[in-house]
């Protein structure tokens, strides 16, 4: 079969690895020969884009974020689950390590629920502040505090900056807090701290309200743990680009790649095709290998 000629269309999301990982991935199809064109999307609405025709690939489907909306097109027919990198991932509440000295009992959820009003702003009156990532990510935040019976109001940040920035300003004075963080990123290599411990995820837990510890409400629980990164495609994508196709299933990202590309931007201040131009400039051999097969 041969490959269309047609632009390869790769999303553009609102975090930094995507966005510098969304070129890497371009600039190898480039480099095999193909035309790529980068479209900024909402990255609940992309997989629907993708049944649509409008978008060919999504190479970072985080499992506790992306999950249920990419396996819904997975399920429909529209999009293939089509490979999975060796990264392990998790998106949870998180808080840098001092809090523990002023919160005893972390980081288990209740002893951070006992300690709400340590958390507590002018925006959120009594109630602690958790502050979230922004509204697309879906993270059902707001369902946990409910299900969980918690002391806490969920602020969402406009952008992943938005949360550094918080976390920055916070630190240095320390300030307690406690933000949504997701692991590869580069905050564990300039941060240390800790992810809350919620009960155990199970699939149950978002579905079965007689699930968990309130038998009358959903997201009783935490975020996967280890949750998976997938790339996926859309349905035409394999006959439409075979090679290509052939390509982007011998992609495979690890942590250390993830919170490297996430550093570039986020410390060191590059733009995201510079840092993509330099991660593809220092792992050729890595890249070539996925093109030859």
């Amino acid at each position: 079969m041969t490959d269309s000629s047609d632009p390869i269309r790769i999303p553009l999301h609102n975090w930094s690895s995507q966005l510098v990982g969304a070129e890497v991935v371009g600039g190898i199809l480039e480099e095999a020969g193909f035309s790529v064109e980068y479209v900024p999307s909402d990255s609940q609405v992309v997989y629907q884009s993708m049944c649509d025709g409008d978008i060919e690939l999504v190479h970072e489907v985080w499992e506790g974020a992306f999950g249920v909306a990419f396996q819904e097109q997975v399920d429909a027919g529209c999009v293939l689950d089509f490979a999975t990198h060796n990264a392990v991932t998790r998106e949870e509440w998180w808080y840098p390590i001092y809090v523990e000295d002023q919160c005893p009992g972390l980081p288990d959820w209740e002893a951070l629920n006992a300690c709400a009003s340590i958390f507590a702003t002018a925006e959120t009156g009594d109630k602690g502040r958790f502050l979230g990532g922004p509204v697309d990510w879906l993270k059902g935040d707001e369902e946990r505090v409910e299900g969980l019976g918690m002391d806490f109001e969920v602020i969402n940040a406009g952008s992943a900056a938005t949360l550094w920035a918080e976390l920055d300003a916070a630190s240095v004075d320390e300030t307690p807090i406690v933000l949504f963080n997701w692991t590869p990123n580069f905050v564990e290599a300039v941060y240390e701290g800790n992810f809350i411990e919620f009960p155990t995820f199970e699939d149950a837990c978002r579905t079965d309200p007689e699930w968990g510890i309130n038998s009358e409400l959903t997201h009783d629980c935490g975020n996967p743990a280890d949750g998976y990164l997938k790339t996926g495609v859309g349905i035409h994508f394999p006959e439409t680009w075979p090679t290509a196709a052939a390509i982007v299933g011998r992609m495979d990202f690890t942590n250390p790649m993830l919170a490297a590309m996430a550093a570039a931007v986020d410390v060191d201040g590059k733009e995201p095709s510079e840092a993509a131009q330099e991660w593809l400039a220092a792992n050729e051999d890595l890249w070539r290998s996925w093109i030859d097969g």
